[in-house]
């Protein structure tokens, strides 16, 4: 019985094309893929530059951070951490809002802080090595960025600009925190909202509207207060003329009042 050879012939011919063309599109797909994986790297290396943590480093030290790092997923009233759990790296915004807060034995919340794009959270007690010391949950849907504690101290050790960039940020952190309690422990709560919509004037840039970024029950809580108190506030704000409400969009009509709370 006769046999044939692959290697004459048009058998030949067609293994060896059909060779070419398999190289041809592992070659081009693994070009395709490179350059997803390098523009991936070089958003990481923006979002990492663009943060105050981080502002002016080298595109070097951009580069290590961005080795280091690991962007995570999160949905709509996610946990990130729990308070006591160990804080085995610190985070970034990319997309949403993370609130920091903390519960009583009651179970009232007390919201710390709220971060948005770009700013960094827990990174404290990665360098006292200790656990978190409060609670962060993402507000709707969030995209962050994670930096494991030992890789971002190691860079911290050979970048002292890095550390110089985290001594002003805690520095802003600590001001900012220092007015919060001065308004939880000396004005009442019209007082502290009035402070607040004033904080979002300068932060949005806006001297006449403000929009407000988080839900009105969260903002409650930020404020030490309930939402139905919340609520009556700004409808007599509201029928007093300080403020025109329009949804989340507040109109400041008159600042002079909202400064003298």
């Amino acid at each position: 019985m006769g046999t044939i050879s692959i290697c004459n012939g048009k058998y030949h011919t067609h293994i060896v094309s059909t060779f070419l063309d398999l190289n041809q599109v592992f070659f081009f797909l693994c070009f395709f893929m490179k350059k997803i994986y390098e523009k991936f790297m070089e958003n990481k290396k923006q979002l990492i530059a663009n943060s105050i943590l981080f502002a002016g480093i080298s595109s070097d030290q951009l580069s290590e951070l961005a080795d280091i790092s690991h962007v995570k997923n999160y949905g709509r009233g996610e946990t990130v951490f729990f308070e006591g759990d160990v804080a085995d790296g610190f985070y970034m915004v990319i997309e949403g809002k993370v609130k920091i807060f903390k519960l009583s034995t009651e179970g009232r919340e007390q919201i710390l802080h709220i971060f948005g794009k770009g700013e960094p959270f827990g990174e404290v007690a990665v360098f006292q090595d200790s656990p978190f010391p409060a609670n962060a949950t993402v507000l709707g849907k969030g995209k962050l960025l994670f930096f494991p504690g030992p890789e971002f101290i190691r860079l911290v050790n050979a970048n002292p600009s890095i550390a110089l960039n985290m001594l002003a940020m805690f520095s802003m952190r600590l001001r900012r925190f220092a007015t919060q309690i001065e308004h939880l422990s000396l004005k009442e709560v019209p007082g502290r909202l009035a402070s607040h919509l004033l904080y979002l004037s300068k932060e949005q840039q806006n001297r006449d509207r403000v929009t407000l970024d988080i839900p009105k029950g969260q903002l409650a809580s930020l404020l030490g207060t309930s939402p139905e108190t919340l609520s009556r506030i700004f409808t007599k704000m509201n029928e007093e003329g300080t403020i025109r409400l329009h949804g989340k969009v507040i109109s400041l009509l008159d600042r002079e009042r909202l400064e003298a709370f």
